[in-house]
């Protein structure tokens, strides 16, 4: 099959060439067709990196009357990169056709300046809601001539809560126009809107519902909560050519995790919505042109970030919704080329990972975090490699090299080498020196028969553990889950009161009656003086570092009635006092 066959124009099949396509893909096969000759609506579920600008864009520019410069199609994309994105592809598809113009309408530009382009006449539009129904409101753009509407990304621009804004706008539009919706998955919103807007849509399914790209693999490496940047750096560094998008699920980590890798040497930012959108063009210029190869970015902020050549996606922990994860792993493993999708994830994520499994239909792969012995192997034979590719420009060279070779005459080839190793290897030897294995080791021995009833009770022992991690404080609170105390709860009640940096929460251990958890040793005291005297609906709270030989389990009974006594003081007048509830 060739574009040709579809029955794309030959001025356009004159740009697309010039872009490099060759052969359709799966998407552009099924849905260019549909566009250029059937009438009724379509809903395409695609993952992204499937071609689906092409499918769309081709289609969109052939049914343009060049003629009419009144607004005749619609692109509604939920971010301004992805807005810019789809623009410029239509311009590049559209390079032997002049006379069209395709505007990008988005926020945080000059609404003036996109007025003027509006008033010289465009055909078509591609528009973020938000400013779109700005120049609606305005009277400033007229959609009563459109014939053609794409949603591209609906989930998304659902998901961001723009369902009331494409209601608007779709209100504007003719009723007997084509209508697009492209999205990666099919939420009972994005049924709606095709149910209330679209004529007896059909469904397209490129690959299965909600799966993963088929040539991306999704690995997962376990380790304490504690040790996941520490695994994020050996990851990195035992991918020496690596260009990935680290996914957190805050800004807050976002940015803490950027900061954190800069400060040990990485070629590392930060993209979030805290940014001005001049510091996020910024960042996703260096970060396309290759100047970062590690972008720490939320969900939000990646979208429209188009990258073809991404080695890896790195999930800073699993994402809430299936959803997210699904356009996550998407973004590698494009146009053919094989990809890796990494979750870092501790022991309690382990069932979110079923959950992902289950609906992407790939089992993940549980790796070993890489040892230094590994990482500094892969680093050297990666210089090995560089030193056989690098180019050699003879004259200039031979200018310097009588000079240098007398300097180093008395060294041997092999000290040499030791020496050009040196200079790049010092760094991460000393960093990796006597570093132990950070993996969680979750199995569990094998119980006989006869120790069924031993083995009972020594879970139930090891569930109301005391000691905390190495290099960790376990701290008790006492509130539960007969209370309606779960690790969220605890989270959110660190991130609310705790001044001064982040805190790292490791294992989390919920009882009925109390909770016990680990911080680091140096945070204990501040961590338990801000919980103090919290109010949790109605509980007044009470934190203490765990004494490792005190039965808590014992006393909870009494400690989820009242809180604790303060201790006695030594003065006189000094009883009992307890905690008003």
């Amino acid at each position: 099959m060739t574009f040709n066959e579809l029955g794309v124009r030959d001025d356009l099949l004159r740009g697309i060439t010039d872009m490099g396509f060759e052969t359709p893909m799966p998407v552009q096969e099924k849905v260019i067709p549909v566009l250029l000759k059937d009438n009724h609506d379509l809903v395409a579920l695609a993952q992204t990196g499937t071609g689906k600008t092409a499918a769309f864009g081709l289609p969109v520019l052939q049914r343009i009357d060049i003629d009419n410069k009144r607004p005749q199609a619609l692109i509604l994309s939920p971010t301004r990169e992805l807005c810019l994105q789809i623009a410029g592809d239509l311009a590049d598809f559209s390079k032997y056709m002049p006379e069209i113009v395709v505007l990008p309408v988005y926020g945080g530009s000059s609404i003036e300046s996109q007025i003027r382009t509006l008033r010289k006449g465009v055909q078509i539009i591609v528009a973020t809601p938000g400013r779109l129904i700005d120049l609606i409101n305005r009277e400033e753009v007229n959609l009563s001539g459109v014939h053609t509407v794409i949603l591209d990304e609906a989930d998304e621009m659902l998901n961001m809560g723009f369902v009331d804004s494409i209601n608007d706008i779709l209100s504007h539009v003719p009723d007997d126009r084509k209508m697009l919706m492209f999205s990666a998955t099919m939420p009972a919103e994005v049924a709606r809107i095709a149910k209330r807007f679209m004529k007896e849509p059909e469904e397209i399914v490129i690959g299965t519902r909600n799966t993963g790209a088929e040539n991306v693999r999704h690995i997962y490496y376990m380790v304490n909560a504690r040790d996941k940047y520490l695994a994020l750096k050996r990851i990195a560094d035992n991918s020496p050519n690596i260009y990935a998008i680290v996914f957190c699920r805050t800004r807050r980590d976002t940015q803490e995790i950027a900061d954190a890798l800069i400060a040990d040497g990485y070629n590392a930012d930060a993209l979030h919505g805290d940014l001005s959108q001049q510091q996020r063009d910024m960042v996703m210029k260096k970060f396309r042109d290759g100047v970062i190869s590690l972008l720490v970015a939320t969900d939000v902020a990646a979208r429209g970030l188009d990258v073809d050549d991404l080695t890896h996606v790195i999930n800073y922990g699993l994402p809430e919704d299936t959803a997210v994860y699904t356009h996550r792993s998407g973004r590698t493993g494009r146009a053919g080329k094989t990809g890796v999708s990494i979750a870092i994830i501790h022991s309690r994520e382990k069932g979110r990972l079923r959950e992902i499994e289950k609906i992407i239909g790939k089992k993940f792969e549980r790796k070993e975090v890489p040892t230094p012995e590994h990482i500094i192997e892969k680093q050297l034979y990666n210089l090995a490699d560089r030193l056989e590719r690098v180019e050699v420009n003879e004259d200039e060279i031979n200018r310097y090299l009588p000079g240098v070779l007398r300097k180093l005459s008395w060294l041997s080839t092999e000290d040499l080498l030791k020496r050009v190793l040196s200079l790049e290897f010092n760094r991460l030897l000393n960093y990796y020196k006597d570093a132990p294995k950070i993996d969680f080791i979750d199995e569990k021995p094998k119980k006989d028969k006869k120790d069924k009833k031993e083995g009972r009770e020594r879970s139930e022992k090891d569930k109301d553990r005391r000691t905390a991690d190495r290099g960790m404080a376990r701290i008790y609170i006492n509130v539960g889950k007969s209370d309606g105390f779960y690790a969220g709860n605890l989270i959110e009640m660190l991130n609310k009161n705790i001044n001064g940096p982040r805190v790292d929460v490791g294992r989390i251990d919920l009882l009925p009656g109390y909770s016990l958890f680990d911080i680091k040793k140096g945070d204990a005291n501040r961590v338990v003086s801000a919980l103090k005297g919290l109010d949790f609906f109605g509980k007044r709270i009470y934190s203490e570092i765990a004494d490792p030989e005190r039965d808590y389990a014992h006393s909870s009974d009494r400690k989820s009635k009242t809180a604790p006594q303060e201790k006695r003081g030594k003065g006189k007048g000094k009883g009992n006092r307890k905690f008003k509830r």
